[in-house]
């Protein structure tokens, strides 16, 4: 690679926002989170009763995780029509547009009426709303980690982007932190409560991300005329196979998170492994550590490239199948904790860390937010689907089936880390030591 591929990646000592714009980007990110796995704990726990009763609870959970998948679905959806519009008119208000829409979407959740209240209808709106939840984080992504990759220094875009993705491990303990508490409410509060406070935080985000400038890199590729007229069909035609690989490489982590944590959540209270509360515990410690580890992850990317760290985790994970379900089934908490701990520290986080420098170095200026998203979203129907298909495969084999899915996950995602080309390799590291060097920083002048 030449120093002039480099330059689009944004300015050599990064701007002097950089900061504030990756934070902007993931505190939208713990909103978005909150408000969109908020409802797979949900799901897991609340909505199989209170949507889709019946006689058999396994029916009711699958009927539940199907309203689950169906937000995973649209994503891919969101993911174009957002990344369609952060390569045409910026990366920004594809930001705050996301945000109000799944701001609205889970606020909305919290008022549906129960199936005891309206029949079928209840379910439908639930559908819906869901819906409307997978446009609006299809959307989201691309932008906020867009806006940290392309301002932050060459150096660093890995500790950068990494603050967005460990926004995502806060939402999460942000969601769960809530739920353990309503759980002591009973009744329907126990689930509406969680979905009705995330108002106050779409508030907050809003505030945020409107002081957030835009991206210099899309400002480059505005300012020069090189805007392109179909994006995502430009994308296709010429970063076909780079979509692809992203896919392999997100099945991985996104797939294997709706195994080891949507799924096991339900699969530990269904097998009177523990208690609700004790689930929820054992969550919200992986959570917290989650925030630190995808941080720590995503910075030693700066430091030995994308793909080792990817390579070395998908083979952890390949391996740690087995184990991860062995461990919970001795029906021990502290066994349970340490199982989710490295299912979410280590499995989870070191790929979303990797991911948010990977993705955006493997397209083109013009067409990154299409490709990245593209890439990053149409996995998640494979994910949004797995705590369904993954409750049907323990039907039929038990734990077994649930932790070779996990097994096959993993290894996809290490075969697409194999043959997806490195973007931080020796010599793009000594090519930006020497551009540090040699070009003036005005950014801490």
């Amino acid at each position: 690679m030449s120093k002039d591929a480099l330059t689009m990646r944004g300015p050599v000592h990064g701007t002097k926002d950089a900061r504030r714009v990756a934070i902007g980007s993931g505190v939208g990110a713990v909103i978005e989170t909150y408000d969109f796995i908020g409802f797979g704990t949900a799901a897991a726990l609340y909505f199989g009763t209170a949507f889709f009763p019946g006689n058999d609870p396994v029916t009711g959970t699958l009927a539940s995780f199907a309203t689950l998948g169906v937000g995973f679905a649209a994503r891919p959806l969101g993911g174009i029509i957002g990344g369609h519009l952060g390569d045409k008119v910026g990366r920004k208000p594809v930001l705050v547009a996301s945000l109000i829409l799944m701001g609205l979407a889970t606020f909305a959740i919290g008022l549906l009426p129960t199936y005891a209240a309206v029949g079928l209808l209840a379910p439908a709106l639930l559908v819906f709303v869901r819906i409307v939840q997978g446009l609006a984080f299809g959307a989201e992504w691309g932008g906020a980690i867009l806006m940290s990759y392309e301002h932050a220094p060459w150096k660093a875009k890995g500790k950068f982007t990494g603050i967005v993705q460990a926004g995502f491990p806060v939402g999460l303990l942000l969601a769960n932190l809530t739920f353990l508490f309503s759980v002591q409410l009973g009744g329907e509060l126990a689930w509406r409560i969680p979905f009705l406070a995330s108002i106050v935080l779409v508030v907050v985000g809003l505030i945020i991300r409107s002081k957030v400038p835009e991206s210099p890199v899309f400002d480059e590729v505005k300012d020069s005329g090189t805007i392109v007229k179909a994006p995502i069909v430009e994308v296709i035609k010429t970063d076909w196979r780079n979509i692809v690989k992203g896919i392999g490489l997100r099945i991985a982590e996104t797939a294997g998170y709706a195994v080891s944590i949507t799924y096991m959540i339900s699969y530990i209270n269904s097998q009177h492994l523990a208690d609700k509360t004790q689930t929820l515990i054992a969550l919200c410690i992986a959570s917290a550590i989650g925030i630190f580890a995808t941080q720590a992850w995503a910075a030693l990317t700066d430091r030995i490239g994308r793909r080792p760290l990817y390579v070395w985790s998908t083979a952890f994970a390949a391996l740690f199948a087995i184990p991860m379900f062995l461990l919970v089934n001795t029906g021990l908490f502290i066994a349970i904790i340490l199982t989710i701990v490295i299912s979410y520290a280590v499995c989870q986080n070191s790929l979303a860390g990797a991911q948010g420098a990977w993705f955006p170095e493997l397209f083109q200026a013009k067409t990154r937010a299409s490709g990245a998203s593209l890439a990053y979203q149409i996995s998640a129907m494979v994910s949004g689907f797995t705590p369904f298909i993954t409750t049907l495969l323990f039907v039929s084999f038990g734990w077994m089936g649930p932790a070779l899915l996990f097994g096959a996950y993993a290894l996809i995602g290490l075969w697409a880390a194999v043959a997806t080309r490195e973007t931080w390799g020796k010599r793009e590291r000594e090519l930006a030591d020497e551009a540090t060097k040699s070009t003036p920083n005005t950014v801490n002048a």
